[in-house]
């Protein structure tokens, strides 16, 4: 199945969402505003685009959750900022700051077979 091409904020929303349910269960509007750093407003703009896509459910004033192509996809972007963010800090030795910065930035614009190989290089390294 072909997933759905959002946008490198909307996969950001995606990816904090995803994070936020790893770490918590339940997820909040305000929750997702405070851990990027944004308004309550924009969280919304982006959740209601997200909710037409069929990529996320939610109610107003309720909880977040990813549907299964929702899911799928913010899998996906958190993979590609895990390799990225493993291949800056453990070969690279760039700092977790700006390992992390720079892994948000990067992970939109590589392509799954390009994550894939630095994935098979950081195990043939023994970098898991």
């Amino acid at each position: 199945m072909e997933q759905a091409r959002v946008s490198p904020a909307l996969e950001d929303y995606l990816e904090a969402v995803y994070n936020l349910q790893e770490a918590r269960g339940a997820v909040r509007v305000t929750d997702v505003a405070e851990q990027m750093g944004i308004s309550k407003p924009s969280v919304n703009r982006a959740v209601g685009t997200l909710k037409k896509r069929g990529l996320v459910e939610h109610e107003p004033y309720g909880l977040l959750t990813l549907t299964p192509e929702g899911l799928a996809l913010a899998r996906n972007v958190a993979r590609r900022h895990s390799v990225i963010l493993r291949f800056l800090q453990d070969v690279l030795k760039v700092d977790e700051t700006a390992a992390q910065s720079e892994a948000c930035e990067i992970e939109h614009a590589m392509s799954a077979d390009t994550i894939d190989k630095l994935e098979n290089f950081l195990n043939q390294l023994g970098i898991n």
